[in-house]
């Protein structure tokens, strides 16, 4: 073996220096989604119910007359319960006749309108002029024409609902993507198919939207119809006006009281149907459904060279 070459192989091998890398920060944390129990999420609706709370009672205990006691509130929803809860019945099977009624027609007169481009420009203007109609106007011919019972209520609240429900499922089933009507095409799939797997599917969230929107709006019509119906015996509204005439306000506030609950009950129904239905959806993702790193990404993240 040459000297060169002992040299080579007895020579110690050089090794390039190492680059400065960026400097290693701290760990990522991984963030918990908070649940409905967490304080940070219910502390500040509290903290706002408080001070209004405090507002209520300052204002009452100076003008009786403007605003009841939350006490005397308290009281007369506990005192004569049967009348609220039979009232409250009442208002609420109108709302969700006329919710049925109003959101059934609008979403079938939506998937012949997405169907047929002729019967969209037919009749959308004339739900537009139903839309900007003030329904208070219409209830007393609807009391002449269908009587003083349930129907004219109902034509009221479904008035209501009609067009939220009309414009959003219309504006879902739309919203296909061209290429996924392109991908349908080439399948040569039937009008029914891409409607029925692909333009419903599609327009469902659009759909829930609307009911999260029309669902309490509902109450909102009921009321409206009890107020405007002559002849109602029944509903909250018409608790809210005899007891108005009569200047007991305890039992005015009572009622919207009820009324208030009701509506909350009625979106978080529809709330918790979205989370369940659109599960697959974006609007439904959340942190903490983010497919979790591997240990070896973590790991390098933490530790760079």
């Amino acid at each position: 073996m040459s000297e060169s070459s002992q040299m080579t192989a007895t020579a110690p091998l050089r090794h390039a220096p190492d680059r400065p890398g960026p400097a290693p920060g701290p760990a990522r944390r991984r963030t918990r989604p908070r649940g409905p129990l967490h304080p940070a999420t219910w502390a500040p609706t509290a903290f706002v119910v408080v001070l209004l709370g405090a507002g209520w009672s300052a204002v009452a205990a100076e003008h009786p007359y403007i605003l009841p006691r939350l006490s005397d509130v308290g009281l007369t929803l506990v005192d004569r319960p049967e009348v609220f809860l039979a009232n409250a019945w009442s208002t609420l099977s109108i709302a969700l006749i006329g919710v049925a009624c109003g959101a059934g027609i609008a979403f079938a007169l939506a998937l012949v309108m997405s169907e047929v481009p002729v019967v969209r420009r037919a009749l959308m203007p004339l739900a537009v002029v139903l839309n900007v109609t003030p329904v208070v106007a219409l209830a007393p011919g609807l009391v002449v024409a269908f009587g003083f019972g349930l129907a004219p209520k109902v034509i009221v609240t479904g008035i209501i609902t009609f067009f939220p429900v009309l414009i959003n499922v219309a504006t879902g089933l739309r919203a296909v993507p061209e290429p996924v009507l392109h991908v349908f095409r080439t399948l040569h799939a039937s009008r029914f198919e891409v409607l029925w797997r692909l333009r419903i599917p599609y327009g469902l969230p659009y759909t829930l939207a609307a009911l999260r929107v029309v669902m309490p709006l509902s109450i909102v019509g009921a009321v409206v119809a009890e107020f405007v119906a002559a002849g109602s015996s029944g509903g909250l509204g018409t608790l809210i006006r005899t007891s108005a005439s009569a200047a007991r306000l305890d039992s005015v506030y009572a009622a919207i009281a009820c009324l208030a609950a009701m509506g909350v009950l009625m979106l978080a129904l529809v709330s918790a149907l979205e989370r369940r239905v659109l599960f697959w959806h974006e609007s439904q993702r959340t942190h903490a459904s983010r497919p979790r790193r591997s240990h070896i990404a973590q790991r390098t993240e933490e530790h760079p060279r």
